[in-house]
């Protein structure tokens, strides 16, 4: 009896938590979501998987012969959450990535509990395209698809970054024949007829900025799926969790603690909104809140955690942007500005842009008074002068 190789991949978080499986994109390895790791290993035990031929898993993981399909690579993904013992997990996947985790919610729907699409598509190019450059990889390597990666992954500029350049290796690293085999799945695979089948939960995230899969690819699966969430991340290319990790981290975490069953209880509640918390408003900041927590304002803190942080801003009725867009509206209308400078900057991790805030303060001057908005403007201004400064400096209040 044939053996087939098992896919490389590692874990991580506490050995208890709810499973959650990482697709990463390709040309990447496993490393591609070490942005959104320690965010989402808090709340999740996490195992990320490498294509065949990338990192460490083995290219004759599918077949060579030009006939590998998504349900394939779906089956190879089965066969790693089997191993450890996980009927049902969440999953989220880049590009490729996300087109496994379409087809799982589609045709496994019993073994997905929550579903997270980041830069992908359901029908990423006509069959010729994805031929054509796996003929051109089996001929030249994976070196012939390094010089057209920036600018299409992620910036030019961020390409120059160590981050960038550790990407790069990783795509001059993988393996010919397991690149040219992840392409044949590419061409063949079509997930639309699927998308209105899926009943899993759904976040759909794309980068505005994406040529490889735009805007309109994550749109057409939003619209298609029930129910489903889209987010859209400025400035960002078709790596937007590596270019733009603030962003893509609080979508992440907002979806899997707000889908996941267990967060009922008070306990589980209070885990969920301090990931929140933490990717909304920094490790530091919330850091220096709980190092400051005293008998007295204790009870205070667990509260604000469990019911503004685990109830509400867990919640997928809004998009972030749009809860920072309601919650400085609602600050400016009180008068709360110290409490607009930290929601200023977590405005801006969740994608709101500087322009984009100055069109809610200017909203704001109309509703709740020229007074309030002029000196909503003046702490905007010195929030965004400490960034420019010096990104690591300023200080916030705790919330």
């Amino acid at each position: 009896m044939s053996h087939t190789p098992q896919l490389h991949a590692t874990l991580d978080g506490p050995a208890t938590a709810p499973p959650l499986i990482l697709g990463p994109s390709i040309g990447t390895s496993l490393a591609v979501w070490e942005p959104q790791l320690p965010a989402l290993a808090r709340t999740h035990r996490t195992l990320r998987w490498d294509l065949p031929g990338h990192g460490g898993s083995p290219a004759e993981a599918l077949p060579s012969d030009g006939s590998a399909t998504i349900a394939d690579l779906a089956a190879l993904v089965l066969n790693l959450a089997d191993t450890h013992g996980w009927h049902r997990f969440a999953y989220a996947g880049i590009s490729i990535g996300g087109a496994v985790g379409l087809h799982l919610a589609a045709h496994h729907p019993d073994r997905i509990t929550s579903l997270a699409i980041v830069c992908s598509s359901a029908h990423f190019a006509e069959p010729s395209v994805w031929r054509d450059r796996a003929k051109l990889v089996r001929e030249q390597g994976t070196e012939a698809m390094v010089a057209s990666r920036p600018g299409l992954w992620f910036s030019p500029e961020f390409a120059t970054t160590p981050k960038g350049q550790a990407l790069l290796q990783d795509l001059r690293d993988t393996d010919p024949a397991g690149y040219a085999a992840c392409c044949d799945v590419l061409a063949d695979y079509d997930l639309r007829p699927a998308l209105p089948t899926i009943t899993a939960p759904t976040l759909i995230i794309a980068g505005r900025d994406d040529p490889a899969t735009p805007p309109p690819h994550a749109r057409e699966i939003a619209d298609a799926v029930p129910g489903a969430s889209l987010v859209e991340v400025a400035h960002a290319a078709h790596l937007a969790g590596v270019e733009r990790p603030e962003q893509v981290t609080s979508a992440l975490v907002g979806h899997f603690t707000h889908s996941d069953t267990s967060t009922h209880s008070d306990t589980s509640r209070h885990a969920a909104g301090m990931a929140v918390r933490r990717a909304v408003l920094g490790d530091a900041h919330v850091d220096r809140a709980v190092a400051r927590t005293t008998p007295f304002t204790a009870r205070f803190q667990n509260f604000i955690t469990r019911y503004a942080w685990g109830e509400i801003w867990t919640g997928d009725g809004l998009d972030r942007r749009m809860r920072s867009a309601i919650t400085l509206t609602a600050l400016i209308a009180h008068g709360h500005d110290t409490e607009l400078a930290m929601h200023i900057r977590s405005a801006l991790t969740n994608g709101l842009t500087r322009d984009e805030i100055g069109e809610v303060l200017l909203q704001s001057a109309i509703y709740c008074g020229v007074p309030a908005a002029n000196s909503a403007f003046a702490t905007a201004q010195r929030v965004f002068d400490e960034i420019d400064d010096n990104p690591k400096t300023g200080t916030d209040p705790d919330s």
